[in-house]
């Protein structure tokens, strides 16, 4: 994995060197040092369990029964109103505390 990470980073660090060079030419070198750089990093048990992964994510992820508009929809409304909600009940808490805070301190404005 060290040799790998080694060649990607030589890979970026050439491609900054060479600025000179045509951008084509440099992003072509960068891809295939990636390129290179993966199919060391396969090479290794790590990277062998880092691909097992993903693939084994895209399964999971084929599975997952995603929301329809109209839920999405709802369920945002939802959330929207009840913060709205909640955020009044606050508001109208803190006005009640500060107001039996004066009150009871005999502060403020009165």
């Amino acid at each position: 994995m060290i040799l790998a990470v080694a060649v990607l980073a030589a890979a970026v660090g050439g491609f900054y060197y060479y600025e000179d060079q045509s951008l084509l030419i440099r992003v072509i070198g960068l891809l295939v040092a990636a390129g290179l750089s993966l199919t060391i990093a396969l090479q290794a048990e790590a990277g062998r369990n880092a691909w097992v992964f993903v693939r084994e994510s895209r399964v999971e992820i084929r599975k997952v029964v995603w929301p329809t508009r109209k839920e999405t929809i709802q369920s945002t409304l939802l959330v929207l109103v009840m913060v709205t909600l909640v955020g009044i009940f606050l508001w109208l808490l803190d006005m009640f505390l500060g107001w039996a805070v004066q009150f009871l301190t005999g502060q403020g404005g009165g």
